[in-house]
């Protein structure tokens, strides 16, 4: 075991890009090297997706990304309650674009 401390860092974000984008949906493709994460938007009554942010990422970070995750589902969870469920056929209609000022 190691009594080593978690690296403190400052993180940065531009304008732009704190913005943000709606998605509702997520494809994930993967190679023995690398995890690719294409997260988009499915708008009712198109049969396209328009992909607004590709990530590439090492399997490594790709499994804390997940534990991350999964931690913060699980926070989320005691604060609000359980997230519902939906196998594709029954996903409920977007919610609009968030507004942004």
């Amino acid at each position: 075991m190691s009594d080593e401390k978690p690296i403190e860092f400052k993180m940065t974000i531009d304008e732009p890009t704190s913005a943000g984008h709606y998605v509702n949906f997520a494809n994930i493709l993967h190679n023995p090297t690398e995890f690719v994460f294409d997260f988009g938007r499915i708008v009712p009554g198109r049969p396209d997706v328009k992909v607004h942010s590709r990530i590439l990422t090492t399997p490594v970070h790709a499994k804390q990304f997940l534990k991350a995750l999964s931690q913060n589902i699980g926070l989320y969870e005691q604060q609000f309650g359980a997230i519902p469920e939906y196998s594709p056929g029954q996903m409920p209609a977007p919610a609009a674009e968030p507004q942004t000022n």
